[in-house]
């Protein structure tokens, strides 16, 4: 009996253990180094620091409803009422945002970028994939809008977890921009990990889920399950464009596709051919911009003039 007792507390602390380490994963997933993410940009030509300084631009701090300052940068070169605002993905900063800027403040908009919570210069002691991100992103929005008054006309651009970000904003919170563009957004969080723990973990997905769940609503007071966009995605009715690159294997393209064909409303979908993990702007730059093109032609410009 004694040794039954010993043997069944050995797999409970086991297991114990293993689910305070998936949690500890994903509550502080380990982030790019901050000097590595400049270089990175730099080197690739997608940062010119000459041009950046050059241009008009504030440097924000947006109350979190959590009690931590979001850090933000408002470039306002045009005199427009466009804005777009601009999510970056886990583990990135607000650095990794600036290309997408660009390619907005090339079509006219002014932009803001910004750090999510526990990234960059933004405060905040976890990351929750979207569930406590999507709060922020609706005290950017909030500011933004209180900042420049009743006529702003708003898009919002995400990159992976930040996509998925906006997707539970935009589903969950308000509708709250004029249109969406969600660069390789997952579709459902548990889902998502289940994907990663087949390949990380080697294990079966359904023996791991159910315990690291219930630690993390100990831990973060949020539930796996509560991080679904695919969930929200009928609440949308201002147009979304959908980004994915065929090869991206973290983020499977089916997700997208997906979401696409759950909106309702008007929408387009894009598949980049080259590039993986976030990679369609890196490795398409033509073709996303000709998309992006034909998206704000088909849906945005129309609908943003005055009167």
């Amino acid at each position: 009996m004694k040794k039954a007792f010993r043997t069944l507390f050995i797999v409970l602390f086991f297991w114990l253990i293993l689910g305070i380490y998936f949690t500890n994963r994903l509550m502080y997933m380990k982030k790019k180094d901050e000097d590595f993410i400049l270089r990175r940009e730099k080197e690739a030509g997608r940062l010119n620091p000459e041009q950046l300084k050059s241009l008009p631009r504030r440097y924000i701090d947006i109350p979190s409803p959590f009690g931590y300052m979001i850090k933000a940068v408002l470039a306002e070169p045009h005199q427009t009422n466009r804005y777009v605002i601009i999510a970056h993905g886990v583990t990135e900063t607000k650095v990794n945002s600036i290309k997408y800027a660009n390619l907005f403040l090339e079509r006219g908009f002014n932009t803001l970028i910004y750090d999510h919570r526990r990234h960059g210069e933004s405060g905040g002691k976890t990351t929750s994939f979207g569930h406590y991100e999507k709060f922020d992103l609706k005290a950017v929005v909030d500011w933004l809008k209180n900042e420049k008054g009743g006529d702003l006309f708003l898009g919002i651009h995400g990159e992976s977890m930040g996509a998925a970000t906006m997707l539970l904003y935009a589903g969950l919170l308000e509708d709250g921009a004029d249109f969406y563009i969600a660069d390789c957004p997952f579709s459902d969080f548990k889902q998502q990990l289940s994907h990663v723990i087949k390949k990380d973990f080697k294990i079966t997905p359904a023996l791991l889920l159910p315990l690291g769940d219930a630690i993390l609503r100990f831990r973060d007071k949020y539930s796996i399950r509560h991080v679904s966009p695919i969930s929200a995605i009928e609440n949308i009715k201002h147009p979304v464009l959908f980004i994915h690159s065929r090869k991206d294997d973290f983020i499977l393209p089916s997700m997208t596709k997906e979401l696409f064909e759950h909106k309702k409303g008007p929408k387009m979908l894009y598949i980049a051919e080259k590039g993986r993990h976030a990679q369609s702007y890196n490795e398409n730059r033509e073709d996303y911009e000709r998309v992006v093109d034909e998206f704000l032609q088909r849906y945005v410009h129309q609908a943003s003039l005055p009167g």
